[in-house]
């Protein structure tokens, strides 16, 4: 890997892809306006039914600043990206009496706003969707004695405490220290590149897929893909080109999950007991008793293992082309990483 250079035809091509596949800036303040006219109508027709909604902060890839210009479904390539819009309340409404229900009841709220829109539950939220597929993940989630806690509500009945401000610091500390070393890698930026690396593969799963006739989405969550790649940094850095990161980085994690090794972090809580947890253990950074890969079986495990080892060993291959002059074979290569978009959004228009 010595003779890669931030000056390769591989850097440049991979620079322009992650460029690429950000939100499109152009958008941006027009997204952000609508992703708040969103938040206002569902928290008024919240206050209007009682609910005591007590903060609204902005949360997802949109606060990381790691969201993706597009992602796919089945075997559909969709323009457009999904907002995550959390909406805190209290779990006892203005007569005091307990919240119940709380997914069934903000999907009646979104659907009072936008009766013209299609709008999917999903275990932990109401996706909205515009005509021009354009997302909005609403989530109501329950308030705590501290600011920065909240509680998930699962559709099963489930809780899980978390905390918005604190997931997207541990991003954003990440995404600082990167800052630090030279070039012009950033932890965000390969977050963006594995997830979607990750679409791309799961649109090729048998596991680890979106099952259309189900409308069930089996893909690994976009948090898992934060919290392997914070490991991944917090071990190794980032190099000065995006191959030679992703290249380390896909060999310490095939290693890591193919033999299960236990990922978690010391931000927010001291080393926690693994004792008792079986399976993957992946631990919630602000969270030790979320085990978020807790509920895999051996096949999604294996599947996922095998995606990183495919990975691992096409970034070893792609370097070696590249060195070599071999900018087809690399180019290939390239493309079975992040599909057929990759050959043509890696040069500048």
């Amino acid at each position: 890997m010595s003779q890669l250079t931030t000056h390769s035809i591989l850097h440049s091509w991979l620079s322009c892809f992650i460029n690429w596949i950000k939100p499109d800036p152009d958008k941006k303040d027009d997204n952000s306006e609508r992703a708040d006219l969103v938040t206002k109508n569902v928290k008024q027709n919240a206050e209007a039914d009682g609910i005591e909604v007590t903060n609204t902060p902005e949360g997802g890839s949109d606060a990381k600043d790691t969201g993706l210009r597009r992602h796919y479904r089945g075997h559909s390539e969709i323009d457009g990206y999904d907002i995550d819009r959390p909406i805190v309340i209290k779990e006892k409404d203005i007569n005091g009496d307990k919240v119940e229900n709380p997914l069934e009841k903000f999907e009646g709220y979104v659907r009072t706003s936008y009766p013209n829109s299609e709008i999917t539950p999903t275990n932990s939220s109401v996706n909205l969707k515009f005509s021009d597929d354009l997302y909005f993940d609403i989530v109501p989630m329950f308030a705590t004695d501290k600011k920065d806690e909240q509680i998930i509500i699962k559709r099963d009945g489930t809780k899980i405490r978390t905390s918005i401000q604190k997931h997207n610091e541990f991003v954003r500390k990440r995404t600082r220290l990167s800052k630090e070393s030279p070039g012009r890698v950033k932890f965000n930026e390969c977050i963006r590149g594995i997830k979607w690396w990750k679409e791309f593969q799961a649109d090729n799963s048998y596991y680890l897929s979106y099952d259309e006739s189900t409308d069930k989405d089996n893909r690994p969550p976009s948090a898992l893909i934060d919290w392997l790649a914070a490991y991944a940094f917090d071990r190794l850095g980032v190099e000065k080109t995006y191959a030679e990161t992703f290249a380390k980085w896909f060999g310490f994690l095939a290693d890591v999950v193919r033999n299960k090794k236990p990922v978690y972090f010391t931000d927010y809580y001291t080393t926690p007991s693994l004792e008792g947890k079986t399976g993957w253990i992946v631990l919630d950074p602000v969270n030790p008793d979320n085990n978020i890969t807790g509920k895999w079986d051996s096949s999604k495990l294996n599947e996922f293992a095998t995606w990183f080892e495919k990975a691992r060993d096409s970034w070893s291959r792609i370097i070696r082309y590249d060195i070599d002059g071999e900018k087809n074979m690399a180019m290939n290569e390239l493309v079975k990483l992040f599909g057929n978009p990759f050959k043509n959004h890696c040069e500048e228009d």
